[in-house]
């Protein structure tokens, strides 16, 4: 009976993705976005669903303002993590970049169910005359 209820498999790259996800947030620190978008894209075709990475990724194609790019990385993040303020916040600036104030407004009232004092929220919606 031992293992019967254990939480799934065990990741045996667990180490060497661990490894990899630091390495591509120390790339990120010292702004070499291209290395880091280059480690980032590899590591998401072998763990496609690793939040951390999707918008680590999606906030790199943000700065280099790629918004449509960075948009459905945000996406893909909000699929595993639906109540990340932080994705969800850049995705309303990325959407508001594009002139897509409809979008930007729903991602707002998404982080203000989370966080009804959200103060970016306020600021961007304040910007847009909203």
């Amino acid at each position: 009976m031992t293992g019967l209820f254990s939480r799934g498999p065990k990741d045996p790259q667990k180490k060497k993705n661990v490894q990899k996800l630091k390495e591509i947030k120390k790339l990120v620190k010292e702004k070499k976005y291209a290395q880091a978008l280059k480690l980032g894209t590899e590591y998401l075709q072998k763990v496609p669903n690793n939040h951390d990475v999707l918008f680590t990724v999606g906030g790199i194609y943000y700065l280099k303002n790629k918004y449509k790019t960075a948009i459905s990385y945000f996406d893909k993040a909000l699929e595993i993590g639906t109540y990340d303020i932080d994705v969800l916040l850049l995705k309303a600036y990325s959407h508001q970049k594009l002139g897509e104030t409809k979008r930007v407004i729903q991602c707002c009232d998404k982080i203000k169910e989370i966080d009804p004092k959200n103060k970016s929220v306020s600021n961007l919606l304040e910007e847009l005359n909203l």
